[in-house]
């Protein structure tokens, strides 16, 4: 879809994209992947914004600081390294603030929000491993008197938020069975100076490889091979999209059997509209198995988007449960820890 379309498509649907001028969208929604692993990467989206680098370097970095952009940097596939889990707690609503702000403290957070259900305190926590990670969840039930279910990644069938900001067209990606990599001392260095993402200097992978003993050469190399080996997700441009117009979205779940999950979650996976797809671990308080996440510009929308996925599927026959999610708390790259760190 060309850029006219693009606008086309953003007063059509009144997104707050419109105050974004052609420029300022291409990079929101262009680069969301495929962002130049080059010694001179904004000098290479200049040449194709036929703009300078210099324009390009203050237009992201004023992005950023309007919240529309994260960063601009790598998302890594769950579980590649460390260890994940999507978390639930039941919080009384008089409560909810308080511990919504315990559970955002906590370094291990990077995603936490409100839904609309008896579970209505929904986040994503990371540790090195399932150990640490266990103790980090009974640490959070202790602090906030909340005990945490825990509802691990057990297959993944779509996970990818990089989506067309204007049709909500995705990219789908090969799922891999997951590796746990193996990283030097000087890897886990470059993820972390990446947490923040790219700095706003002329050679961002030069600095990044001086701090961290690699050199930029060896930066480079080294992104291109997690994202050949599906240690990254993809490298880019990473959107914040309720501020870029996706205001609703809605976590859907149902209870499938067992045998039947895999097929269900593939088939689902495959069509538009869905933006995350995959099986969890279920707890005896929480019988759904397959999540998908479904995000529109509208809550309307995304009813309809859903009603006709489960449809088309074959899902409207199974117990299920639509979370809307109401407040955003924290948002933000997962962290992760290096071996030594985690020996101190």
């Amino acid at each position: 879809m060309d850029q006219a379309l693009h606008t086309k498509e953003l007063a059509r649907t009144g997104s707050t994209l419109l105050a974004a001028d052609a420029l300022d969208f291409r990079l929101l929604n262009d680069f969301q992947r495929g962002f130049p692993l080059a010694a001179h990467p904004w000098k290479v989206l200049a040449e194709r914004l036929n703009c300078s680098a210099t324009e390009v370097m203050a237009r992201l970095a004023c992005l950023q600081d309007a919240g529309k952009i994260s960063r601009v940097g790598p998302v890594f596939a769950p579980n590649r390294i460390g260890a994940s889990t999507l978390a639930a707690m039941a919080v009384p609503e008089a409560e909810l603030p308080r511990v919504a702000a315990q559970v955002s403290a906590f370094p291990g957070v990077n995603h936490n929000y409100r839904r609309e259900h008896r579970y209505n305190l929904w986040f994503v926590a990371s540790a090195p491993d399932e150990a640490s990670l266990a103790r980090l969840l009974d640490d959070m039930g202790a602090i906030t008197a909340c005990p945490p279910i825990a509802l691990p990644l057990v297959e993944e069938y779509h996970i990818d938020l990089g989506f067309d900001l204007a049709s909500g067209r995705r990219t789908r990606h090969a799922v891999s069975p997951v590796q746990r990599q193996s990283l030097t001392r000087s890897e886990w260095q470059l993820i972390d100076l990446l947490h923040d993402g790219l700095p706003w200097v002329e050679r961002p992978f030069q600095a990044m490889g001086d701090a961290a003993g690699l050199g930029e050469g060896r930066v480079l190399t080294t992104l291109s091979r997690w994202l050949a080996d599906g240690t990254l997700r993809r490298f880019g441009v990473v959107v914040r999209h309720r501020e870029l117009g996706w205001r609703a979205n809605a976590m859907c779940v149902w209870q499938v059997p067992e045998a039947q999950v895999s097929a269900f979650g593939h088939a689902l996976a495959a069509e538009d509209g869905v933006s995350l797809c995959y099986r969890r671990r279920t707890t005896s308080d929480w019988p759904y198995n397959l999540f998908c996440m479904i995000h529109g510009q509208g809550r309307e929308a995304v009813e309809a988007r859903r009603a006709t996925l489960a449809a088309q599927v074959g899902l409207a026959a199974f117990p299920a449960a639509v979370l809307f999610s109401t407040d955003c708390y924290k948002q933000c790259g997962a962290r992760y820890q290096a071996p030594l760190e985690r020996a101190a």
